[in-house]
């Protein structure tokens, strides 16, 4: 008897291919990139002179600074360009839930010829990464903490003056604050006034904290640049203090125009003040970033 043969077949599976591979793995999704910005809504504006203007944008949750930090600060690019943006240190204290800037305006500047029209509402962008030496981190103790600053240099001290801090570790603390015309005195009521009715450091701004306005070509009654006072004395007569910077008691920060800087860091270093930073702190510090 003849056996029949039986002929079993096997199933098939379709082989896949590199295309459809790349679909199925996870592996090969590519997340986006993170942006390196933060995208801020404008909280509010306002413009003090022609020239000058303030604006402050909400704080992202995860946003950490020191005081007298600065960080970089722009607009988009137009027509799908790349971003426009600046370096400008953060005129709010580590401790605050919105974020101030203090700029000027350029006419016909890449960056605040735009960012002087914005509005309450609109969108500006701000990097990640706040760094700096403007910070107390960088200095040794003292009695004495001189914030000496030109134009927006005004801003750090900003910050510097409504930290805790700046109190616990100077018994006195003095804002110096050089500009051409009287108009350009932005946060003079602030100063003079207003910081005392702070509700975490007013007490002691109102016991420690002088603030010391020049103006170079109005008249004043303290008038010229900060660094002649400095030379002719009369900045310490005016507070009612000894002739010139001591080591052992002065520490200062320094931001503003190049001229000043330079001028004014060789006449500390003429009194025996050595500059600081981060990594070893000194007797005054200033920001490299800017100057160059």
């Amino acid at each position: 008897m003849r056996r029949r043969r039986v002929f079993r077949t096997r199933a098939t599976v379709p082989k896949q291919t590199g295309m459809t591979d790349a679909l199925l793995s996870p592996a090969a999704v590519t997340p986006p990139k993170p942006s390196p910005f933060h995208g801020l809504t404008v909280k509010w504006v306002r413009h003090w002179t022609d020239s000058l203007f303030s604006f402050a944008v909400e704080r992202p949750e995860d946003f950490r600074f020191r005081s007298g930090e600065f960080v970089m600060i722009g607009l988009p690019g137009e027509d799908g360009g790349k971003p426009v943006l600046r370096a400008y240190s953060i005129a709010s204290p580590g401790w605050a839930e919105e974020l101030e800037v203090f700029s000027i305006k350029v006419a016909d500047g890449p960056l605040t010829s735009r960012l002087q029209k914005i509005q309450a509402g609109d969108t500006v962008l701000m990097g990640k990464k706040p760094t700096g030496t403007l910070v107390l981190d960088a200095l040794t103790g003292g009695e004495r903490l001189w914030l000496i600053g030109t134009g927006t240099g005004l801003a750090p001290w900003l910050a510097v003056a409504r930290d805790p801090d700046t109190y616990s570790r100077f018994g006195q603390v003095i804002v110096c604050h050089t500009v051409r015309n009287v108009a350009d005195l932005a946060y003079r009521d602030f100063f003079s006034r207003e910081i005392h009715d702070d509700p975490l450091i007013g007490d002691e701004a109102r016991a420690q904290l002088v603030y010391y306005p020049t103006v170079t070509r109005e008249r004043f009654e303290t008038p010229g640049r900060i660094t002649d006072r400095i030379k002719s004395g009369d900045l310490f007569a005016d507070l009612g203090l000894p002739i010139g910077f001591s080591p052992n008691t002065d520490r200062v920060m320094l931001c503003g125009s190049m001229a000043m800087i330079k001028e004014t860091g060789e006449l500390l270093e003429s009194y025996g003040l050595k500059e600081g930073s981060n990594a070893e702190p000194g007797d005054y510090v200033l920001e490299r970033a800017f100057v160059g």
